[in-house]
């Protein structure tokens, strides 16, 4: 017990850093700082980093989640088009804990700096979050809403996470 309310007050702390923080935005292609997670406690992308070349890009994401170890974390963000086919998943192998909000780079996604795309996180209890990213390399990524049910049977699809670490 002890332990759980010092891991959220670490988590409330490192979070409340980060967002107060300058640099984050400077740092992101969104035009909005993060924001407290909207929906329950599942997993919201807050920022993204877009690095390469159109049908070769890297994105850099960052989740905010409220991780606990094996029984609750961020699992997976997502890359999906506006008719909710799944263009990349990068799958997390353990908890941030400790790490909020957190960055993990992937890719290649191969999409045209035109194509509109969302970005979405994954809980591993808790399903899809709806505060997600959505736009295109060209124009940059904007904070929007998504309903959590929308294209939930990707939540099925490979890859999937096969164990978590920690």
């Amino acid at each position: 017990m002890k332990t759980a309310i010092k891991s959220g007050i670490l988590l409330s702390t490192l979070w409340l850093f980060c967002c107060a923080s300058e640099n984050m935005s400077s740092l992101s292609e969104t035009e909005e700082e993060p924001t407290e997670i909207s929906n329950s406690k599942a997993a919201q992308v807050t920022a993204i980093e877009v690095t390469g070349e159109e049908n070769v890009y890297t994105f850099s994401v960052t989740i905010l989640s409220t991780d606990a170890g094996c029984e609750q974390y961020a699992d997976w963000w997502e890359v999906i088009d506006l008719e909710g086919n799944l263009l990349y998943r990068r799958i997390l192998g353990h908890s941030h804990v400790n790490e909020q909000p957190f960055t993990r780079s992937g890719g290649t996604i191969a999409i045209s700096k035109e194509q509109e795309v969302y970005i979405r996180a994954h809980m591993n209890n808790l399903g899809y979050g709806d505060g997600v990213l959505k736009g295109s390399v060209l124009m940059g990524f904007t904070k929007a809403e998504l309903d959590t049910k929308f294209a939930s049977n990707l939540e099925t699809q490979a890859p999937l996470p096969t164990n978590c670490a920690f």
